[in-house]
């Protein structure tokens, strides 16, 4: 499925289009922009056709001292039949021959007011947005103490019940039921909810809820950053659970290794409570401390206190 299109930035950006119209629906299949100076120096035997392509002050400078034969054939070259656009910054005038060539191989031509820069700078960030790897999970993603905890088990194991009762404590949900994820960078994961499903939260016995009717505007979020993954399942007595928090279990989603804990569930566990506790222990760890490793070197400490005493 196309993620963007021409028409996408042109929108966003409040571009001028002023050539190739019919090309403005053209997929846009990387976040990778060129800015085409060898290209206008004639040297095309890696030209990146499938890049927006974008040309500043230095390009058009240089374009302006070839000869006509030479302005022609250069932009010729830069119009395919795979180019998703060509924009022109600083809101500069756009060359006769680049209007033409677009015109004729259907690449829409766009003007932007913005600087070179800072433009291709937000157009970057825009499109690696859009085109970001993506997946659905089952669970409930709640902003706790600004740690974004994805709380994930089995149907009927109690997720949206503590969602809920996190709610009440004064933390915001995100998503529940179907968390939309995508990978925006090499180890950032953005959780959000689906248009349909925004904003509400299913309790068993009760049915749909509003959490932004009910608890207001400050109860809920459009996206959050998925750093702690909350495991639930029902008390296995046979099981080892950790006791102490030394071990640290990692589960990958998309590209990205998220710190995963498993939390027992059964009659008695306030797991709001735990689970709150467990994003704040996490922040704690992300600062340097880590109240098992220092409970295990004190252990060690009087352990070898003793054994010196013995001798």
């Amino acid at each position: 499925m196309v993620k963007a299109r021409t028409q996408d930035i042109i929108d966003k950006f409040g571009l001028e289009l002023l050539s190739g119209e019919e090309g403005v629906h053209r997929p846009i299949t990387t976040a990778d922009i060129s800015r085409p100076g060898l290209e206008m120096a004639g040297f095309f035997n890696y030209y990146p056709a499938d890049r927006i392509q974008l040309l500043g002050k230095t390009e058009l400078s240089f374009f302006e001292r070839l000869d006509t034969e030479q302005r022609a054939s250069r932009m010729q070259q830069l119009c395919t039949d795979v180019t998703p656009g060509i924009i022109i910054s600083r809101g500069m005038e756009v060359p006769k021959e680049l209007l033409a060539a677009a015109e004729a191989a259907s690449v829409p031509v766009m003007v932007s007011p913005m600087k070179t820069t800072r433009f291709s700078s937000r157009l970057t960030n825009y499109l690696e947005s859009k085109l970001a790897p993506t997946t659905a999970i089952h669970g409930v993603l709640v902003d706790i103490y600004g740690v974004g905890v994805l709380i994930m088990g089995k149907s009927g194991v109690g997720k949206s019940e503590t969602a809920l009762e996190l709610v009440k404590r004064g933390h915001r949900l995100v998503a529940d039921d179907c968390v939309e994820i995508r990978q925006e960078d090499e180890d950032t994961l953005i959780g959000s909810s689906p248009e349909l499903i925004e904003h509400l939260l299913e309790i068993r016995g009760l049915g749909i809820i509003n959490v932004m009717t009910l608890f207001g505007a400050g109860a809920v979020r459009s996206h959050k950053r998925v750093t702690l993954v909350i495991n639930l399942e029902l008390w296995d007595q046979n099981k080892h659970y950790d006791r102490l928090g030394l071990e640290e279990e990692k589960m990958r989603i998309i590209d990205t290794d998220v710190t995963r804990i498993t939390l027992p569930v059964r009659p008695g566990r306030n797991l709001a409570v735990i689970i709150e506790v467990a994003a704040m222990n996490f922040r704690l760890k992300r600062m340097g401390v880590n109240a098992a490793e220092q409970f295990t070197a004190k252990l060690a400490d009087v352990i070898e206190d003793g054994e010196v005493e013995d001798l």
